[in-house]
């Protein structure tokens, strides 16, 4: 009796809002109370049916988080490539997990739930990645020469088992998973502005932190856990400046050397070194200017402005780095010239080839057009990988350049207008091991500095301070 009592008073509080002045509504309300009984469904209570009728919002919608999320992406008028990570975060994670749930009625649980989701798959993940890796090592013949029969029977079989396994797969890191929730959160907040829901679940669940991972440097004992286990210390990795030199040394014969000294040197993004204009390199003036960015987005190339305002800072350059960019012009115009003979002959035989187009830019594929962003990281891991070095991603190359130019001058606000921040303190956080690393190889230059008479033996207590000419000893 009390419930049926409590359901009158709801429908009594919801009739209230009729306004006689405006028929429209009663009619909404009137469907409302009509659906709710025919459908069985809990009587909503009136200041929600109050809310909804204030935001013109239809009483009855049962609208899902999966549909409100293709409205909301479709109408955002971010960056290209911001909406396209807003699409791939929708598309790949927040449907499949959340979509299946009423827009209204997505709640914290349903939210945390999705996240300890992911991170059940990474497990999983984690686990078959490391066993293909056991796997592969035991389809390798670790001894010179070709082997025995039975040896490479067994190996076949293990090479079968290997073939059955599911490929390396890719952890969602703590990152990662913060800028999914950030994805989830500014759609519920505009649901919130159109007045569909009152409440954000994604700002309330608890994920572990999303920091910038910290740089660190591929010393020998790095390197040889990742030969043997094929682990990386840290996702950001930097080379050593002997590293550096044999990359460059071996790129040497690619028409990419420049772009990669340039990178290594003064710290461009990838996008910005292939979106660099001869119109912004001024050469007697040692400076280039990376106004324009070129930015990849499902394979297609297109051109954006510079990430942040700092990002399109003037940079100077090193002798090295104007010499090879003589040389890169040099290059382009002997390329300019054979690709027009080349066009040349291939139209002489009917075939339609275009001359070589002019975009102005630095680097640009053999006819002249936009040099596709994925291009030069394919050039960058053949040649280390001819090397043997140990890997890192191009983008690292801009890393390895924070650490030359703090090696050089020992200011982290030289690198931070170098790599063109907006912090020092996120030039800080990204570099505080490598730096770390170059302070002590510094600190042991500065003692080898002074000329002793007598070296004092490591480990053991330094050889105690003596007055001019051994007069007087210190200390006893």
């Amino acid at each position: 009796m009390t419930a049926a009592q409590g359901d009158l008073d709801k429908v009594r509080a919801v009739l209230a809002l009729v306004d006689d002045d405006d028929p429209h509504r009663g009619h909404q309300i009137g469907d409302l109370l009509m659906g709710v009984s025919r459908d069985r469904e809990a009587i909503p209570d009136a200041a929600e049916v109050k809310r909804r009728l204030a935001g013109g919002v239809a009483l009855d919608s049962d609208m899902l988080l999966g549909d409100w999320l293709d409205a909301w992406v479709a109408a955002k008028k971010t960056k290209r490539r911001t909406t396209s990570s807003y699409e791939s975060h929708i598309r790949v994670h927040l449907k499949p997990g959340l979509g299946r749930f009423r827009l209204d009625r997505l709640n914290i649980g349903h939210v945390q739930a999705f996240f300890d989701g992911i991170d059940a798959r990474n497990e999983v993940i984690a686990a078959q990645n490391q066993e293909r890796r056991e796997q592969e090592a035991r389809c390798r013949w670790g001894k010179p020469g070709k082997p025995p029969a039975e040896v490479s029977a067994q190996l076949a079989v293990e090479r079968e088992k290997l073939a059955a396994m599911p490929p390396y797969g890719r952890i969602t890191g703590p990152a990662t998973k913060q800028r999914i929730r950030a994805t989830l959160r500014a759609a519920l907040n505009a649901a919130i502005r159109k007045q569909l829901i009152t409440f954000n679940a994604a700002g309330w669940v608890e994920l572990e932190s999303g920091k910038r991972p910290k740089a660190r440097m591929w010393r020998a004992q790095h390197v040889e856990h990742w030969r043997r286990t094929g682990e990386k210390p840290s996702p950001v990795m930097v080379w050593t400046p002997e590293q550096l030199g044999a990359f460059l040394d071996e790129a040497e014969s690619s028409r990419l050397y420049s772009f990669f000294q340039l990178i290594a040197f003064r710290g461009l993004r990838r996008g910005e070194g292939v979106g660099l204009a001869w119109a912004y390199v001024g050469l007697d003036a040692g400076l280039i200017t990376p106004a324009k960015n070129l930015v990849v987005d499902n394979w297609e190339v297109f051109e954006d402005d510079p990430k942040t305002e700092e990002s399109s800072s003037p940079i100077g350059l090193d002798s090295l780095n104007v010499a090879a960019l003589r040389e890169r012009r040099r290059q382009q115009l002997a390329e300019r010239k054979e690709w027009n003979r080349h066009a040349a002959e291939e139209r002489a035989k009917g075939k339609d080839v275009a001359d070589w187009v002019d975009t102005g830019k630095v680097w640009t594929d053999l006819d002249g057009s936009w040099l596709h962003p994925d291009k030069v990281s394919k050039e960058f891991r053949r040649i280390y990988k001819r090397v043997g070095l140990p890997p890192i991603n191009l983008r690292d190359l801009r890393h390895l350049a924070a650490t030359l130019v703090y090696a050089a001058s020992g200011d982290i606000h030289a690198v931070k207008t170098v790599l063109r921040h907006a912090s020092v303190q996120l030039t800080s956080e990204t570099y505080t091991e490598v730096f770390e690393e170059v302070d002590r190889e510094i600190a042991e230059k500065v003692a080898g500095l002074v000329p002793r008479a007598r070296r004092p033996q490591k480990g053991t207590a330094a050889a105690r301070p003596v007055g001019v000419g051994g007069a007087m000893t210190i200390g006893g």
